[in-house]
């Protein structure tokens, strides 16, 4: 695929277009159809694979891309996979590979990085709706009368195809590789791990997203079920809220897929760290000073420009803003309190630095777009900011460049052992 060749994540539009083109030279195995509206308008494409040709298949699996904005390997991934499916005939006995394009579009229009030559150019023009408008996460936030309309759109979609296997796939600025399982899939993680080696991609042994959860084996994290406490650590949400487990009431499993965009070692380093403690309270220290610098320069945009919101894509990028900002004091509090655990690996130490640099980097990132737009002067301040902390992070974590094709090529990989271990236990 050009595409990938050229380093390029494509936009919705010429997933759509690539997908058609498949669906045209394969009018008997695959197929495209509009499966929903989003809030702007824009069309949620869904391209079906697989069965044979039947009508109805026995089972199905969703692959859902683009749930997250600023996450947009899952396209390319997509229509990897959709090409892999066509070509073997081994995953698409009896099953529909059901492939949901760009579950956010609006989103996706806002977040433009289709080339990030360095972490700064991805920051650049960076965009990542507010927890209530991202589709997977909004029935965990919002009342079910008030959940956007891609939400419906997907929710309806796994109504109507029941899938075994749900697949969302979501990726990282800069760290390893990591899965979420919404059910333990036995043996998953010795074909992710040798996937993730072959292609040097750390494992993330300490992801931050799944602090406390079982982890049956390196990178793969098992969610709170029922009876237990579904919010984690550093975010609101509950896990089993979420579309994610929409697929447990058809006695469906989903696998979240993380990949990176930029590599880190630090993240996969299982040595135990020395004082983990001080460091998280170091780390905190670091994210509530950086908080307070954007908040002191948004509060004094906001006092110049009273109608900021009012500019061309200001307003969603302030919602995010706000909804980034809001969540810091607790996670900032968590890390600094006595809960702050006495033991931790190197891995959940870099994890979690990680995850504190990128809270206040994305929040700086996207009022730096407001205020440019506005004609404020303090933006060229804040865009030094950006510059040092995009340049501070890359440094500090040894961060090397994940190919796109690479980061495909793991995706595709790890959902397709997701798929022939559940096949292989019956469960498929």
């Amino acid at each position: 695929m050009t595409l990938l060749r050229d380093m390029c994540y494509p936009t919705p539009d010429e997933l759509a277009l690539a997908a058609r083109a498949l669906a045209e030279e394969n009018p008997r195995l695959a197929r495209l159809r509009r499966a929903g509206t989003s809030r702007g308008g824009r069309p949620l494409w869904l391209l079906t694979v697989g069965a044979g040709g039947q009508p109805r298949p026995a089972r199905n699996v969703l692959v859902v891309a683009g749930a997250h904005a600023n996450e947009p390997v899952g396209g390319p991934t997509a229509l990897a996979l959709a090409r892999r499916v066509l070509r073997d005939p081994v995953p698409r006995d009896g099953c529909g590979w059901h492939f949901l394009l760009c579950a956010d579009p609006d989103g996706a229009a806002l977040h433009r990085t289709p080339r990030p030559y360095s972490l700064l150019d991805y920051h650049r023009h960076f965009f990542r709706p507010p927890g209530p408008e991202q589709p997977e996460w909004a029935p965990s936030l919002l009342p079910p009368d008030r959940l956007p309309p891609e939400t419906l759109a997907l929710t309806a979609l796994i109504d109507e195809l029941r899938p075994l296997l749900q697949v969302s796939l979501h990726g990282t600025d800069l760290g390893g590789s990591w899965v979420q399982l919404t059910r333990e899939i036995p043996g998953l993680a010795e074909p992710f791990g040798k996937s993730a080696a072959e292609l040097r991609i750390p494992v993330e042994t300490g992801a931050s997203d799944a602090a406390g959860w079982p982890s049956p084996g390196p990178g793969i994290y098992v969610m709170p079920g029922p009876g237990t406490d579904g919010t984690g650590l550093f975010h609101p949400e509950d896990t089993r809220l979420s579309t994610w487990y929409h697929a447990h009431r058809y006695a469906g499993t989903t696998a979240i897929v993380e990949v990176p965009m930029w590599a880190s070692d630090l993240v996969g380093d299982p040595a135990p760290h020395p004082d983990p403690r001080r460091a998280l309270r170091s780390t905190a220290a670091r994210l509530e000073r950086d908080t307070g610098v954007v908040c002191d320069l948004l509060a004094a945009a906001r006092a110049a420009h009273p109608a900021l919101a009012e500019l061309p894509a200001a307003a969603p990028l302030l919602r995010s803003v706000d909804w980034t900002l809001a969540l810091i004091p607790r996670i900032a509090a968590e890390w600094s309190g006595a809960g702050a655990p006495a033991e931790a690996t190197a891995a959940y130490v870099g994890s979690i630095d990680a995850f504190g640099r990128r809270l206040a980097l994305r929040a700086a990132a996207m009022l730096l777009r407001v205020l440019r737009a506005a004609g404020h002067p303090a933006a060229p301040a804040l865009d030094r900011l950006v510059s040092g902390w995009c340049e501070e992070f890359a440094d500090g974590f040894g961060a090397r460049w994940v190919p796109v094709a690479t980061q495909v090529e793991h995706q595709t990989r790890t959902v397709l052992a997701a798929y022939a271990r559940l096949t292989s236990t019956g469960r498929l």
